[in-house]
């Protein structure tokens, strides 16, 4: 009988059916996709980490060193595992030509490496080691997609009385710099392509590689190598720093899924109830005549139940299957730079589960809503046919005080006024809806904007010049920065130089590696999240990342190691940076450190001068420092996370889109079916249908634009708490929107607002032309 009464009910409440049947797809596709990728993304970093055999520790290093001393002390310690010695040719993007695009405008330091053959080694698209014969060449991923390189294409390279051309043949997975934020690629040549460039074109550089026995004894690992005096001008790159550089991409778009659908799966059970009440109140009669012929409250319910089970079941089943359509579309760049990871068990498991919670969630829900019918008066519902109001507010609004606005726009608002808790989930939940698909789009145009270069530790300036592992590098960083203080075009410049020092921990009483950038910080200043710019000597300021594992805050003493003695430096600001994994620092220091790693110089440009042909002349007066303006440094620097963030804002608003279709038609549904008898009674005095129908219109608009306005509000002042938190763990604690408002307050709103009144108009014209066949039958 149960099952009969069903096959009824669902072809009856088509439209109640269909709606509910969309939101629980809604939660599943969302939850089992967030999951999904955010397990993937685990099995992908640690395959590719086991299939490259990634190194615990690396040291890079620019200049002469003892191999002998080194291989020595490696052999000899008992924390060691494996090492190697990695040569790499550095040659600089104006002698290198890829599909005809030369590359000297590249921000990227271009490596030409040959496989390694213990460890580290980099892999191409199907997980195995790179293989290449003479002329040939395997580019990075990340050229792959920047310049849409193809198996066959050509990279030319030219010196002087040097030519030479090689056939890409693979591309490049590489576990230490695959990600775009890390400015250093590397290319695989054969053994005797790299004695041939290296004897005309280019200079070598090295990493040092090391494989521990015991991952955790890095620090003291670390320690060790800083005591023995060994090579060090570079940077040193620990596993944990490669883990997050390589997921800095996809972590942050999957969390951002995440978290969204943590927050749809809350809607659309709010939807869910809504839903139920709609339900209810078309049913109220025929529960009334059930109990009144002496069927039970758990009979009644049991009917409901076997209904929104069945569709629940039914809805997951969509859902979960979508939503492998939907992981594949987020999860490609995923799989293209980390590698696709097998399914196992576990994964279908924690999917699956996670959608059964959804299942679980809808059953509690449809429980705890049809405990009403307990309160279900048979009398009341035969006689009504609908559910009273539980709050209605005193008539303030008399229908005699209607002449100053049309007869539509009065009973809309009345409504409004006078009951208005049956209106406040739709309230709540439109601004819950504009909250979703605003804070990813705000998102978006930050990290699209020129001022987002603050967050990766950099002043705003017209012009960025690199100078990085160059012969001479001191001198040509001073003819450098003469030339462009000769230069008219130039009313504002300022030279930064990174080196690194020894810097005392004051517990273990050891001393580690810091990289300290110094130069003039007022030129071009940065947002301090606390404090001020490093001004006199003996001051610094340190990245929100670094100041938070050091322990350190304004005014505390940093003690570092200069000219033999320990020196205490004062901390006098807090800055935000997300690149070379948030650890840096600025200070004022006469003394130049240990070793000097790269060289920056920032200018203005006069008003009248032309950018393009500005940076041209520095190019070709300065091969090859890298010389770019902001935005194309945040293009090649963050451009493939903004595209996977631009796929993440069209969802969050198509997401939006559909649940004000689903929202205003089932609350049409609902406030409709509660006023049928009020409506009954309008249509008999002589208020005409249009009128009628445009009270619902008015609703519609009212609702939705209050909403979207509190959307707005709260997407600006919890959007910006909600996207710092998350991008704290990348070293930015505090971001501040960079709002588009077009797009954040007319496009997108405009938008919202149409829905909700295209989908009000269609839902009336449907229930006009329902009523108009139901009286041309009768």
């Amino acid at each position: 009988m149960i099952l009969n009464m069903l096959r009824k009910d669902l072809a009856h409440n088509k439209g109640i059916t269909i709606a509910l049947i969309a939101f629980v797809v809604l939660a599943c596709l969302l939850i089992a996709t967030g999951t999904r990728m955010i397990m993937d993304l685990t099995g992908s970093l640690q395959q590719l980490f086991v299939q490259s055999k990634t190194p615990h520790v690396v040291q890079m290093h620019d200049g002469q060193w003892n191999e002998e001393q080194l291989t020595q002390w490696s052999k000899n310690n008992e924390m060691v595992k494996q090492y190697q010695f990695v040569p790499m040719l550095n040659i600089d993007g104006s002698n290198v030509t890829m599909a005809g695009q030369n590359e000297g405008s590249s921000i990227m330091d271009m490596y030409f490496v040959r496989q390694n053959t213990q460890f580290d080694f980099l892999l191409n698209l199907k997980g195995e080691q790179v293989v290449v014969d003479e002329g040939e060449i395997a580019v990075p991923i990340y050229y792959m997609e920047q310049r849409q390189l193809q198996i066959g294409d050509q990279l030319h390279f030219t010196g002087e009385r040097f030519d030479r051309t090689y056939t890409i043949v693979d591309y490049v997975r590489d576990s230490q710099m695959n990600a775009s934020i890390v400015h250093s690629k590397r290319f695989v040549i054969h053994d005797s392509d790299f004695q041939l460039l290296q004897q005309h074109i280019g200079q070598v550089e090295y990493l040092f590689e090391f494989r521990l026995h015991d991952y955790s004894q890095l620090s003291t690992f670390i320690q060790s190598y800083a005591d023995a005096d060994l090579p060090n001008q570079g940077p040193m790159i620990d596993y944990a720093l490669f883990k997050m550089l390589n997921a800095i991409t996809d972590g942050l778009i999957a969390a951002v899924v995440i978290i969204v659908s943590v927050i749809l799966i809350g809607i659309a059970l709010l939807c869910i109830r809504f839903t139920l009440l709609a339900t209810l109140e078309e049913d109220y009669r025929s529960i009334g005549v059930m109990k009144a012929i002496g069927i039970s409250h758990s009979v009644i319910s049991s009917m409901y139940m076997v209904k929104y089970i069945f569709i629940s079941i039914v809805a997951a089943i969509i859902g979960y299957g979508l939503s492998l359509y939907i992981y594949s579309i987020f999860s490609g760049n995923m799989w293209l730079y980390l590698g696709e990871v097998p399914a196992t068990i576990s994964t279908y498991v924690v999917t699956i589960g996670a959608v059964m919670l959804v299942i679980g969630l809808v059953v509690l829900f449809c429980m705890n809503v049809l405990r009403k019918f307990k309160r279900i008066a048979v009398v009341e519902a035969l006689r009504s046919g609908s559910m009273k109001d539980t709050v209605v507010r005193k008539n303030r609004m008399p229908l005699s005080q209607s002449s100053s606005l049309p007869l539509s726009i009065f009973l809309g608002l009345k409504d409004i006024i006078q009951r208005p808790k049956i209106f406040r989930l739709l309230f709540t939940l439109f601004v819950i809806t504009t909250f979703i698909a605003i804070v990813p789009l705000n998102f978006l145009t930050t990290i699209q904007s020129p001022s987002f270069i603050s967050y990766m530790g950099i002043g705003q300036s017209d012009i960025r010049i690199d100078l990085r592992s160059t012969s001479n590098i001191e001198q040509r960083y001073e003819q450098l920065l003469t030339y462009a203080q000769k230069d008219k075009d130039v009313v504002k410049l300022a030279g930064m130089q990174s080196s690194q020092y020894k810097m005392k921990n004051e517990e273990e009483g050891t001393y580690e590696n810091i990289t300290v950038e110094r130069g003039e910080f007022t030129v071009f200043p940065l947002d301090y999240l606390e404090g001020r710019a490093p001004m006199y000597e003996g001051e610094i300021a340190l990245s929100y990342t670094n100041s938070k594992e050091l322990g350190k805050g304004l005014d505390d003493l940093l003690i570092l190691r200069l000219d033999q003695r320990d020196v205490a430096i004062t901390v006098v600001g807090i800055y935000q940076d997300i690149t070379n994994g948030g650890r840096t620092a600025k200070a004022n220091l006469d003394h130049p450190g240990e070793a000097t790693l790269w060289y920056v110089i920032n200018l203005d440009v006069a008003d009248d001068a032309n950018l393009t042909n500005k940076i041209k002349q520095y190019e070709e007066q300065f091969s090859p420092a890298k010389v770019t303006d902001l935005q194309g440094y945040l293009n090649q620097t963050l451009g493939n996370t903004t595209k996977q963030l631009q796929l993440v804002t069209w969802l969050a608003i198509a997401v939006a889109i559909i649940i004000i279709v689903l929202i205003t038609t089932l609350f049409m549904k609902l406030i409709i079916a509660k006023d049928k008898h009020n409506i009954n009674i309008m249509r008999n005095i002589g208020i005409s249908e249009r009128t009628i129908g445009g009270k619902y219109i008015v609703i519609s608009l009212v609702v939705i634009f209050i909403s979207i306005l509190l959307g707005l509000l709260f997407a600006h002042l919890l959007g910006q708490p909600f996207v710092s938190i998350l991008m704290s763990f990348f070293g930015a604690s505090k971001i501040t929107f960079i709002v588009n408002p077009l797009w954040a307050y007319l496009y997108c709103p405009l938008l919202l607002i149409a829905t909700a009144v295209i989908t009000t108009l269609g839902n009336i014209m449907f229930m006009d032309k329902r009523r108009a066949s139901r009286m041309t039958v009768e």
